[in-house]
This record gives structure tokens, sequence and C-alpha cells, in this order.
């Protein structure tokens, strides 16, 4: 029988959080226990208070290290120039937001995870936001803004407008990722870079033609 390692210990808190999103992903926030994570993770139950405070503040711990993660490996801009325009920018955004969803950014049972949290909240998805989503969004914000500026100078883009164009990129880019969780025909949910790529740059095709005609008829 493994040793169970002491609850300060840095080591025994990545593995609670790795084992907590695997016991989440399958049971859900309310169903799975401490006990079955802290013995998944080889750790003493007093570990989760420790490091944690509670079930909940594992649970939230697990959200923001899954898009910590993915950020990480795939940041918004994937490294790009600060002299890139507009379009390269959001060409970019695209790719990498696809990368962290239909690549390896997030772990494998991230997807679970979402779905069961949306099967039965939990209300975590506030607090995520705030860490994790607003920067995001404010990023991608500032993009479509400099974009429609650039197509029409003459009149400073509508708030709404580049709330409805942001929400537009980021729904293809959802929609591409949970399709293949939930459609047979997808047959491979970890796609190569190349493929990713493709999509990624159809996704941008569709969204520049969408916001050039919504410039040009302001």
């Amino acid at each position: 029988m493994k040793a169970i390692r002491p609850a300060w210990d840095e080591g025994t808190k990545k593995r609670l959080i790795d084992a907590a999103g695997k016991v989440f992903a399958r049971h859900g926030f309310r169903a799975a226990t401490i006990r079955e994570i802290c013995k998944c993770a080889n750790a003493a139950v007093s570990a989760v208070n420790y490091h944690f405070g509670d079930k909940k503040g594992l649970y939230l711990a697990v959200f923001e290290y899954c898009n910590r993660r993915a950020i990480e490996k795939y940041p918004h801009d994937l490294g790009l120039d600060s002299e890139a325009t507009a379009e390269e920018r959001l060409r970019v955004f695209i790719r990498s937001f696809l990368l962290r969803g239909l690549g390896d950014g997030f772990p494998a049972w991230h997807e679970k995870l979402i779905a069961q949290e949306v099967a039965d909240p939990s209300g975590i998805f506030g607090k995520v936001a705030e860490t994790a989503i607003r920067p995001m969004d404010e990023y991608l914000e500032k993009v479509i803004r400099e974009f429609l500026r650039k197509e029409n100078s003459a009149q400073e883009p509508d708030v709404c407008l580049v709330e409805l164009c942001r929400m537009n990129v980021i729904g293809q880019c959802i929609f591409q990722i949970h399709i293949r969780q939930l459609m047979p025909l997808a047959a491979t949910k970890i796609l190569e870079p190349a493929q990713i790529t493709a999509i990624a740059d159809l996704i941008f095709q569709f969204s520049v033609g969408g916001i050039r005609a919504i410039a040009a008829g302001r």
C-alpha cells in the first residue's frame, strides 16, 4: 500500500487537481466525493481543506487549471508580432482557440467535465468567467473593434455591434469543438494541427466576410 503524502506537499496539490478533474468528469460536482478524489490522488482528505478550502474550491481550481494550462500552451496571439494587423490577429486567435479545444490543449477529461456542469450547473461558470473567459473576450473585442475601424474609419464601432461580431466568431469555434463530442460522424475528436488550421482558416474567411459586410452597411 502506498504511503499517503503530506497535505502541504505541492505534488499533492497537483495530483488532487488531476484526480478531481477525472472524478468530477465521471460523476459531476454533486455526486463526486472528496474521499474518492483523495484515494485516486493518494492524498489525505485534509489535503483538500489545506490547499482548496473545500470541495467547491477544489472544483474551481480544476477549471482554472484547465484554462491556464491551455492558454499557456496556445496563447491567444500564438507569439504573433506586436505589429500584426487586426486581420492577422483574428486569424491567429481563431487558430489558438481551436488548438485548445480540438488539439491537445485541454486534459482528456475536460469535455466530460464541461458536459457534467452544463447538465447539472453548480454556478461555477460565473467565477471561471472572471479568471479565464473575460481576458479572452477582451482580447477578441479589441481585435474586432480595430478591424471595424479599419473598414469604416468614419464611424466609431457600435458597442452592440462589436459584441455581436465577437459572439459570432466564438460561436463558430465552439460549434466545431462540441459537435465532435455529439456526432458519431466526427471520427476523431483530437485533430492534427494541419486539420485544425484548415478549419480555423474557413472560420476566419467567413468571419472576415461578415465583419466587412457589416462595416460597409452600417
